[in-house]
């Protein structure tokens, strides 16, 4: 009986130097992370930026791999089982780039074909007033017509009413 009871401590001591090595792995990987995003906030150069970025993105997905193969155990299991998770979630992963990748396609040739096209986020729209600063605009617009109108005299042109756009 004591040989299962020194067996099973030993199997116990283990998992626990096991899950301790892996959740210094995984504190060490985000401090990195960390040091680089904070690192990459003050950097100006566009390459280095997306060295970094790709960077941290590798780190994150170490960090995945070791969540799922020791605290979701899965590095024990069956092949068969792994690859019924691996495989759908690797689709997935391809999928949203693919939307993502023809998305930006799309955007990028309906810009460059159709001359009449403007993206919506390009056109400048005025901005408009509004309170006590609309009304002051507005009695300032009425008043420098009638100082027009007598200066010019009884010009046709400087009697007409401007008149301000429907939008």
């Amino acid at each position: 009986m004591s040989h299962s009871h020194t067996d099973q401590e030993a199997h116990n001591a283990e998992a626990m130097a096991e899950i301790k090595k892996v959740t210094i792995i995984l504190s060490v990987f985000t401090i990195i992370e960390l040091i680089l995003g904070f690192w990459m906030i003050s950097l100006t150069s566009e390459g280095l930026i997306l060295a970094i970025k790709g960077t941290i993105v590798i780190l994150m997905m170490a960090k995945a791999f070791y969540i799922v193969a020791y605290f979701m155990h899965l590095k024990h299991e069956v092949k068969n089982l792994i690859m019924t998770i691996v495989v759908p979630l690797s689709l997935f992963v391809w999928f949203i780039g693919a939307f993502l990748w023809d998305g930006s396609s799309f955007r990028n040739l309906r810009n460059k074909y159709n001359p009449y096209f403007k993206e919506q986020a390009t056109i400048k729209v005025e901005k408009k007033e509004h309170g006590a600063a609309k009304h002051e605009a507005a009695d300032a617009k009425h008043e420098a017509p009638a100082a027009k109108h007598e200066t010019i005299g009884t010009s046709h042109e400087a009697a007409k009413p401007e008149v301000e756009p429907y939008y």
